[in-house]
């Protein structure tokens, strides 16, 4: 059969990809708190420049609308893949985003600590929730086995690589406009967005049969095998497999957050003799930001190649020994291997949001994806556990020292269980 799949499965891999470029506003967060916050003056109404007419927020009030969205988005998975599965990528997709363009105009207009929490907190997490668990899956129900993790790399690559526009965008808008207006223009400009990309997408029609790969004489072919029964939620749940990939999905995003939340602070304490570096130590970020995205891409494609757990594995080990040695970079003080670890880490968080939907669809088939990867994705959600702890350890300890070294033991035990694990079998079928 010739691999060649319809001009439309295209189409809606590129649509896909730019939803996710907007609901990936998530990462980006740290531009609107660097204005806000100011511990001393918390409480008290900003006079002016860009947060005029805002008032001053702690550190601790800045996390809470971020940490909300993101337990909200992991929880509004589930139902948001529900809809995909039921009502169409299209709803999902508009709904979604709509969602989030709606908080965002609303946390702009109420220019408030609560606006912020209803906002971009509370809606903005409803929106990503349902709009991130429609892309995905009506992608991927065009490819076969074989494209799948490419696939699911680049539509997910978008929510991992909005921060590379959407940061000095939003900087732009808030030099020029203040912090209501970057928020207000950002909505209006994801509700078109959303609307014309999500009316293009569109799940594979009844009896389409994705072609198969192309094994050219002599040729080994792909790894990437799949099932060819599609499993309903509520039998996904009663195999250990469906257990042991939220797990493995708990142990890449724990390691990758660990880092990700820590970057910038990592870089001004290891490069504190280098004025350049330790003030500008969004650098470090911004990079993280380029890596965790082609890491999505880059992880999906060679997974196509070599398996998904064998990619799984390589990632996976390779941050761990990262993070074992972390402690001694900063001793060091070593910028270049600082680099090197830091972007192993985003490399290895941005590969697991790309495995862990096609390691569901390799296992439990596409037609289900929607549900099935939004209950897989509580995994993802559990994973932000490390980034709370740590700062605990930290609070004791002075240093993030024990933290890296208890977030590689769990990359490893991850690695261990992804080589145990195979896809189940379906009693009913057979396969």
């Amino acid at each position: 059969m010739i691999d060649k799949v319809p001009g439309k499965a295209w189409v809606v891999v590129f649509c896909g990809t730019a939803i996710n470029l907007c609901l990936g506003i998530l990462y980006a967060w740290s531009v609107w708190t660097g204005k806000l916050i100011n511990v001393e003056k918390a409480g008290q109404l900003i006079a002016e420049g860009p947060g005029m007419g805002w008032t001053y927020l702690t550190n601790a009030q800045a996390a809470t609308p971020f940490s909300l969205c993101v337990l909200i988005f992991a929880l509004f998975m589930i139902p948001g893949g529900k809809i995909q599965d039921k009502l169409g990528p299209k709803v999902g997709a508009i709904t979604g985003g709509l969602f989030l363009a709606v908080g965002c105009i609303i946390a702009g207009l109420m220019k408030s600590y609560g606006g912020l929490i209803f906002g971009f907190g509370i809606l903005g997490g409803i929106g990503m929730g349902i709009g991130y668990a429609a892309p995905t899956p009506a992608a991927l129900s065009w490819f076969g086995p074989h494209k799948r993790g490419l696939v699911a790399g680049l539509v997910v690559g978008g929510y991992g690589g909005a921060a590379l526009y959407i940061s000095p965008l939003a900087a732009y808008l808030i030099a020029t406009g203040g912090v209501s207006y970057s928020f207000i223009f950002l909505g209006i400009f994801f509700a078109a967005v959303v609307i014309i990309a999500g009316s293009q997408l569109a799940k594979a029609p009844p009896g389409y049969v994705a072609p198969a790969a192309v094994v050219k004489a002599g040729a080994a072919p792909a790894k990437a095998a799949g099932t060819l029964v599609d499993w309903a939620p509520s039998e996904i749940i009663k195999t250990w497999q469906f257990f042991a990939l939220m797990f493995m999905f708990i142990g890449t995003t724990q390691s990758g957050l660990l880092v990700i939340a820590n970057a910038a602070g990592l870089l001004a304490t290891t490069a504190k003799a280098i004025p350049f570096f330790a003030a500008n130590a969004w650098i470090l970020a911004s990079y993280g930001g380029l890596v965790n995205a082609l890491g999505r891409v880059g992880t999906g494609m060679y997974s196509d190649k070599i398996g998904r757990g064998n990619a799984y594995a390589i990632n996976c080990i390779i941050s761990a020994l990262c993070l074992f040695v972390m402690p001694s970079i900063i001793g060091a003080k070593s910028i270049f291997f600082l680099f090197v670890a830091v972007g192993i880490a985003f490399w290895q968080y941005g590969g697991g949001l790309a495995l862990m939907p096609a390691f569901t669809a390799d296992f439990f088939g596409p037609k289900n994806l929607g549900m099935n990867y939004g209950l897989v994705f509580i995994g993802w959600g559990l994973g932000f556990f490390m980034t709370r702890l740590a700062g605990t350890i930290k609070d004791i300890t002075g240093s993030l020292d024990y933290a890296f070294y208890m977030s590689a033991v769990v990359l490893i035990l991850a690695v261990v269980l992804s080589w145990v694990t195979k896809r189940p079998m379906h009693v009913a079928s057979g396969e």
